[in-house]
């Protein structure tokens, strides 16, 4: 018996018509793939049908999830102060999305809620402006004129400011006026501490127990006054120059000292506030803080 022998065809033992050089040459006469800025390879890579990505918005202020005062909203408006706007709603004038509201206190959006005051809606927020003031004695920290002539009255801009903080009427010196709600409080609140410098006149016995008394708290309104720091600019026979300097200012906190001390006040000027000075400020005039004026309040 014979063995049938098959023959292997000669062709599987051949490369495929398509064979990887023959590719290559295919691929030479076509035109390089370009990509364009929409469409980069790296976005390719996920989908080619996908749409190029569009630019964010631009963010928009908003305020925080719980609102902001009403009183607030009223005052940045420029209707009144602070207190005088909480006044205004007590009394019924302020509506908010049709609801009389009596509470200062309560939250709204202004950028999403009605507020009409007297029916009318409230004018456009003001540009928020603080100035600095060299005050001259004579003139009263008031918003009005029922106590005499205001600071308000000498700075003259659109803008309705109030004083930040007090001197009295004849008291002179650094002053700020601003319209700014959240910075009058962080320089006014006694937790945050700024300094506040006065070169003061005096007359008395000037002695060790006087200076020691000087720096000692004293009560007013009920509360004691955090301690002073005092230091003799000039000693005379019986009239000295003394700088004092307060962590907070209370009414009257000055005269109420050297009164303790037996020292009569002829004259008391503010010269620092915090860190922010400025001797070339006439009495009188003012001038717009500059970027670098907030951060030496703080110093």
């Amino acid at each position: 018996m014979t063995n049938s022998v098959f023959p292997i065809p000669t062709s599987a033992f051949q490369r495929p018509l398509h064979s990887r050089h023959s590719q290559k040459r295919k691929r030479a006469h076509q035109p390089a793939r370009r990509f364009v800025r929409d469409n980069p390879p790296s976005a390719r890579i996920y989908s080619r049908s996908a749409k190029p990505m569009k630019p964010p918005l631009p963010s928009q202020p908003q305020p925080s999830a719980a609102g902001e005062r009403l009183q607030l909203v009223l005052a940045r408006s420029g209707v009144a102060s602070r207190r005088h706007a909480a006044d205004i709603i007590a009394a019924g004038r302020v509506a908010v999305n049709g609801v009389t509201i009596t509470e200062p206190g309560a939250r709204v959006n202004p950028f999403r809620d009605a507020v009409l005051l007297d029916g009318a809606p409230l004018p456009a927020a003001e540009r928020t402006r603080t100035v600095l003031l060299n005050k001259p004695p004579g003139v009263v920290c008031s918003v009005g004129a029922a106590q005499g002539r205001s600071v308000c009255g000498l700075v003259d801009l659109p803008e309705r400011l109030v004083p930040v903080g007090r001197l009295d009427k004849e008291s002179e010196g650094l002053l700020l006026l601003s319209n700014d709600g959240p910075f009058i409080h962080r320089m006014t609140h006694p937790r945050h501490g700024h300094t506040k410098t006065y070169t003061v006149t005096v007359t008395g016995r000037l002695t060790a127990a006087a200076l020691r008394s000087l720096g000692e708290p004293i009560e007013i309104d009920g509360a004691l006054t955090r301690p002073a720091r005092v230091r003799v600019l000039s000693a005379g026979d019986s009239c000295h120059v003394l700088a004092i300097i307060l962590g907070e200012g209370r009414n009257r906190q000055i005269r109420r000292l050297c009164d303790r001390a037996g020292f009569h006040v002829v004259r008391l000027v503010r010269t620092a506030i915090g860190g922010l000075s400025d001797p070339a400020l006439r009495p009188g005039a003012w001038r717009e803080l500059r970027p670098a004026d907030f951060k030496r309040l703080d110093a």
